[in-house]
């Protein structure tokens, strides 16, 4: 059926592409300009709605992932929230702010058209003022589609900020060579974007006494593994195998031998031991003095963890230090039960680097056969994909100019992406409240109370940015900037005019982590 277009509107200012954490935080702080969220599905949340299992808890406790003008609800337990218990606070922000009124759910953007004015912007280089964020006429152009009519409406925006995040929508899938991908597997194959879409009967017959194969090690592939597992009990339970590719370090809680963990990376004085963008001589002398005590505190970890999971027993222990893991947004929490249910045969793990499928199951490159019945593919998803098919020419080639990741100032602004932002794209250990000070920031800057330098500063910012990562861990195109996030929000409080250093006194300062509530926004 050919589609519909009408002509294009213009009802607000500012469009927001995605209503999850990010997208509703960016409706809040710009509330005032009655912006509009287009919404692909019929809830908030994002991936907590749309990519979580039963058993996915939250990666951190409650004062660590919290807004910072609205707290969490009084709980019974003490344990990591659930999913679910996410999702209920998700919403009641949402309820409380008043921000269902801004969002249009089961709305699709499909197609964005740059229709600024093109004889004055210079697509290779962006010299002087970035520009204005509200110039007062249409710059972005939305095709959006409900519901999967066949009607496009076509929405004009002077500023779009983009939160459709970097997981969810588009599956990462493995490449395999000819003959030998799925198509030859005589059992099921799903990637966790489809196994999340299934309910609790479903996905319990799909994994029931059947020999799963669960792909990754990393926290959506250990979580599902777990469920695979309990699905199992029993004597006609069969195990679940995961294969590893790469390892990584996981966790059973945040305490190292009795001292809590973020006492050695989210205070001020911790993050002294690592290199920050604009860092100068002396703070370099300092990292590198300090440098073998960065590297004990590292040891110390790996000591507790390796005394108290079994991963030398199951052969894995990662290769690369602890530190590199935290400075990448890597570590996982286990499941209380997780190597309870390897010690009883539920959970087997396999490393292999490369394999592929054949009719009964898999086979590797030593070529040893698996037998198996499904095969889970948790191997994650393709955000650059997601952000590059909603782009137009020259700005999709742009997004990863020059340096192979997402150059965003203050994790925010592309420089070479006119009145646009993206948040949600730039990671540290506590993504909701580094998206809410990063709206704020937007706010500020939207509010015009300070200005952009121009592109070529920008970049060069990214670009230290980018330098700091690449010296705290070989994972540095994840683009998260855990080991200087205070020294990033000291920068965003500079901008917005505000104290940069938050706590009461000199010894909280120092010794006590950073957390949403440090952030609360000043009038």
């Amino acid at each position: 059926m050919a589609t519909k277009e009408n002509s294009p509107i213009m009802v607000s200012r500012i469009g927001i592409i995605g209503a999850g954490v990010s997208g509703i935080t960016v409706a809040k702080y710009l509330s005032h300009y009655n912006p509009i969220v287009f919404e692909a599905t019929d809830s908030i949340g994002g991936v907590w709605r749309h990519c979580s299992y039963r058993c996915t808890k939250l990666q951190s406790q409650t004062w660590n992932y919290e807004f910072s003008d609205f707290p969490w609800p009084e709980r019974e337990s003490s344990d990591y929230p659930s999913h679910a218990e996410i999702l209920e606070y998700l919403h009641l922000y949402a309820v409380h702010f008043h921000l269902f009124k801004y969002v249009k759910f089961n709305t699709k953007v499909v197609e964005i058209k740059f229709v600024g004015d093109k004889d004055g912007f210079d697509f290779g280089r962006l010299p002087g003022d970035h520009g204005n964020p509200l110039p007062g006429h249409p710059v972005w152009e939305l095709s959006v589609q409900t519901n999967e009519s066949d009607v496009i409406q076509r929405y004009h925006f002077e500023f779009v900020v983009v939160c459709t995040g970097k997981y969810g929508d588009i599956p990462l899938m493995p490449t395999f060579p000819r003959n030998k991908g799925p198509e030859v597997f005589n059992g099921k194959v799903l990637h966790t974007i489809d196994y999340c879409k299934l309910d609790k009967e479903a996905t319990s017959d799909l994994v029931k006494g059947k020999k799963t194969v669960v792909v990754g090690y990393k926290k959506s592939a250990i979580d599902l593994a777990m469920e695979c597992a309990q699905a199992n009990q029993g004597p006609e339970g069969q195990p679940c195998t995961m294969i590893i590719r790469s390892l990584h370090w996981t966790l059973p809680h945040y305490r190292m031998w009795g001292v809590p963990f973020f006492m050695f990376y989210a205070t001020r004085s911790a993050q002294f031991l690592h290199n920050t963008p604009n860092q100068g001589l002396l703070k370099s002398l300092l990292c590198l003095l300090l440098s073998p005590m960065r590297r004990g505190i590292s040891k110390f970890i790996e000591s507790y963890l390796l005394w108290k999971l079994p991963l030398e027993k199951y052969g894995l222990k990662p290769e690369h230090p602890f530190e590199e893991d935290f400075a990448s947004c890597q570590i996982a929490i286990t499941p209380e039960s997780f190597f309870n249910e390897a010690d009883k045969g539920k959970i087997i793990f396999k490393r292999a680097s490369k394999w592929w499928f054949w009719n009964g199951g898999i086979e590797f490159d030593d070529n040893t056969k698996m037998d198996a019945d499904v095969v889970l593919l948790a191997t994650g998803y393709d955000g650059k994909k997601k952000l590059k098919t909603l782009l137009p020419e020259p700005f999709c080639s742009l997004l990863e100019y020059p340096s192979g990741i997402m150059p965003l100032y203050r994790g925010t602004i592309h420089p070479l992406i006119p009145n646009m932002a993206f948040v949600g794209y730039v990671e540290s250990v506590s993504n909701l409240y580094t998206s809410e000070i990063r709206s704020m920031w937007l706010a500020g800057l939207i509010d015009k109370k300070f200005k952009l330098p121009n592109a070529e500063k920008m970049l060069s910012q990214t670009m230290k940015d980018m330098e700091a990562m690449k010296k705290s861990t070989r994972f540095y195109k994840r683009n998260c900037i855990t080991t200087f996030g205070i020294n990033h929000n000291d920068e965003i409080c500079e901008d917005l005019g505000w104290h940069t250093w938050r706590k009461k006194n000199l010894i909280k300062e120092a010794f006590t982590p950073y957390t949403a509530g440090d952030y609360k926004k000043e009038d």
